[in-house]
């Protein structure tokens, strides 16, 4: 398996031109088959992770989710990028605290978002959402791992769908710091090209969830950077569903037709 140090040296790479999708594996499992199927680095998902242990997106504890990210680091030889959600943290010093600890858990990146959870007030205040991407900065820089910081602004996902608040985030952001910029949410190509420009030379990640954009379309636009987020571990869960309420209201099994044999699984997970 190489380095972690050559595993950060590849995903700043992947960052410096060109376009490359990013999927969110939500297990050691799902994160094998993700980097066998060829994708360049992987990205773990919160809410994915928190639904594989029967909890919502904001119920796992900081020290479950830095052995997660341990687990996924380990487990395939492409960069992985750690979602910190909010730093587990609200002030700057306790957010640097999580991200050093974060550094040491083979990732090649992490990501620090600006939501607070809160419907009244869902983003941190400007200048102390600045403060924390700041001290995340820091704590990278004073790891001496040099790993990928992630800037994150919600407000596409939490009821503030204001694109020029966006911008200025992800700008200060930027100036922060933050190696890579990133608005979940957005879903108008003309709203991604004027976040694209506006961080530019910095690459942007674009969320898709569904389909409302191919990776084509997305490369010609400017992105860098695609995830899914928890799209993946949705899908998953669709199918399981599916078969599963199938039997239990209909006392049928036609879903598990549709099942990948047994033994194409099986050797996936052999090599």
């Amino acid at each position: 398996m190489p380095s972690a140090n050559d595993r950060t040296r590849t995903f700043h790479a992947l960052h410096a031109s060109g376009c490359f999708v990013i999927p969110n594996p939500w297990d050691v499992g799902s994160a094998r088959l993700l980097a066998q199927l060829g994708f360049p680095a992987l990205a773990t998902t919160s809410s994915g992770f928190a639904w594989s242990l029967g909890l919502p997106d904001d119920g796992v504890s900081l020290e479950n989710a830095l052995a997660h990210f341990r687990a996924i680091a380990g487990s395939v030889d492409v960069p992985v990028n750690a979602d910190l959600e909010g730093g587990f943290a609200v002030e700057p010093e306790h957010v640097a605290t999580n991200v050093a600890a974060a550094t040491r858990t083979g990732v090649a990146g992490l990501s620090i978002e600006d939501s607070t959870g809160d419907p009244v007030a869902p983003l941190f205040d400007f200048s102390l959402a600045v403060d924390r991407m700041r001290a995340a900065r820091r704590a990278i820089d004073d790891s001496g791992t040099g790993i990928v910081l992630t800037g994150r602004t919600e407000g596409f996902i939490v009821g503030r769908p204001d694109l020029n608040e966006t911008i200025r985030r992800l700008t200060a952001y930027a100036e922060a710091g933050a190696d890579c910029l990133y608005a979940p949410g957005i879903r108008s190509m003309p709203d991604l090209v004027a976040v694209i420009e506006a961080v530019a030379p910095k690459p942007l990640n674009v969320l898709v969830g569904s389909d409302f954009a191919t990776v084509a379309q997305l490369a010609d636009a400017g992105a860098r950077r695609i995830s899914v987020g928890s799209a993946l571990a949705r899908v998953a869960m669709t199918g399981f569903l599916n078969a599963a309420k199938e039997i239990a209201e209909r006392g049928t099994f036609t879903a598990l037709n549709a099942a990948v044999p047994y033994a194409d699984v099986d050797s996936m997970f052999r090599g």
